[in-house]
């Protein structure tokens, strides 16, 4: 192998290398930034059964998506405290969902039944 080739190939190899180091380089900021890191949405589900909400609290995100399902005879709500959201009327066997807000009230009620009463923790992330 004469010193020319030789020379291509320690070139070739400190380019393959110095490209792997600066994709690293940026992979690694990416993944610092937040956004590698973002956990996905989730999924909360509400049993509502003799006349309360089970559970009656949990921790929710900006984003989760929570879902009541009425195990009851009679007809009930889940309704912010303050009336900023409210699934309407579920019936039996029925379920209705909501996608949690950023800075959304937590506490809730059943319209109908008001001395069911339930509350969501709020992760604000920070």
């Amino acid at each position: 192998m004469t010193n020319a080739v030789k020379r291509r190939y320690v070139l070739a190899g400190f380019v393959a290398a110095f490209a792997a180091t600066i994709s690293a380089s940026r992979f690694s900021a990416f993944a610092h930034s937040g956004h590698a890191a973002a956990t996905p949405p989730s999924n909360h589900e509400v049993d509502i059964i003799g006349f309360k909400f089970e559970p009656a609290t949990f921790v929710v995100r900006a984003g989760d998506t929570i879902t009541w399902t009425n195990r009851d005879l009679v007809p009930h709500t889940a309704t912010a405290r303050d009336k900023s959201w409210d699934t309407g009327r579920i019936d039996k066997g029925k379920s209705a969902s909501i996608v949690c807000q950023p800075n959304m009230e937590a506490a809730y009620f059943c319209r109908f039944h008001p001395a069911m009463k339930a509350g969501l923790e709020v992760d604000s992330g920070a």
